[in-house]
């Protein structure tokens, strides 16, 4: 019946289903061979294929991940080039895009304060359009030592006409960086989109200096919002882009498995989460509305919606709740 409506719901929508790895057969996390079907659902957002794509949760860890998912060949069909983290600042409405700098910039202080050392060298992986970029150079990091990942070629080569060290392509084929370079690297919403978690940390560590610190923000299985639109419409899903969704339990077991040592855990607001949740259970949910749908998309709906939820996850985030939106700073051994 989903399936149906999905497929029905745009004119434009591309019916055909992109190319699939095969089944992964051991949980990235722990390796545990025993996991059970979680999720299913479709790419609700972007409508880049019609694959029915199946979430899996590990018996032992509790991790989830996309099985199968797409082919590698396939990432530049189901990231096309007006996905949102290349077109922020012209999708975003300004009121929301002030809020969200507003936000950003607390989240940077909050990691600032626990770095006890001076930070000379910084590294955002999946950078988008360099909004962090921009924040950490306030800090007084000069642009020589900013430095940033990225796919797409077009935010690539603008970064660099701003004078930013970008490397373009996947993080997991990224060899040019040398060990123990940097004192503070970010991912912010990128962990879940790569291939191997594990090999990405392992990665990660070498290019930490000692004592250096690795931020990762990333969706939260374990929050209100996953638990309500488990079954398929939970906006944290992203179908089929989100190959690997944590917990604070799992990702702190990959973290220290990999000798990273977490110090802190932050649950942040998840409005995002919220609405397309909202969104995708209107759209395509037993009454479709597509009219209703559109309140609740996070870049272009209405801005009431967008800051009642953001206010709703600030109150329950002080209040000590889960939200659906985990930050774990961690260090390298000095």
């Amino acid at each position: 019946m989903i399936s149906e409506k999905f497929k029905q719901s745009k004119d434009s929508i591309n019916q055909e289903n992109v190319i699939l790895e095969k089944e992964i057969s051991l949980c990235p996390v722990c390796q545990e061979a025993q996991f059970l079907k979680f999720a299913e659902g479709y790419d609700y957002e972007l409508q880049t294929c019609s694959n029915k794509w199946v979430l899996v949760k590990c018996c032992r860890c509790g991790h989830c991940w996309l099985n199968p998912r797409p082919a590698i060949s396939e990432i530049y069909k189901i990231y096309p080039e007006n996905y949102y983290a290349y077109s922020y600042s012209s999708k975003v409405n300004a009121v929301a895009k002030k809020a969200k700098q507003v936000l950003d910039a607390k989240k940077l202080q909050k990691i600032f304060k626990q770095r006890s050392k001076k930070t000379n060298s910084f590294l955002d992986i999946g950078c988008g359009e360099g909004r962090f970029l921009d924040a950490v150079q306030k800090y007084g990091l000069d642009k020589k030592n900013i430095y940033g990942i990225e796919l797409d070629t077009k935010v690539v080569k603008e970064l660099k006409s701003k004078g930013y060290q970008i490397f373009q392509g996947r993080v997991e084929d990224c060899n040019q960086i040398p060990e123990s370079y940097f004192d503070l690297i970010t991912m912010f919403h990128v962990i879940e989109h790569v291939d191997d978690p594990d090999l990405l940390i392992k990665k990660i560590y070498r290019w930490l200096s000692p004592g250096g610190t690795l931020v990762i923000e990333t969706p939260n299985i374990n929050s209100w919002d996953a638990k309500l639109f488990r079954n398929t419409f939970w906006g944290g899903y992203h179908f089929p882009r989100h190959w690997n969704i944590f917990s604070q339990e799992s990702l702190t077991q990959l973290l220290l498995k990999n000798k990273l040592l977490p110090k802190i855990c932050i649950y942040l607001t998840g409005h995002s989460f919220w609405m397309y949740s909202f969104h995708h259970l209107i759209a395509f949910g037993p009454f479709p509305n597509k009219k209703i749908a559109k309140l609740f998309d996070p870049l272009k709906g209405s801005l009431f919606v967008l800051a009642a939820v953001t206010l709703l996850d600030l109150i329950r985030s002080f209040l000590g709740f889960r939200t659906s939106s985990l930050l774990v700073v961690c260090f390298k051994k000095p």
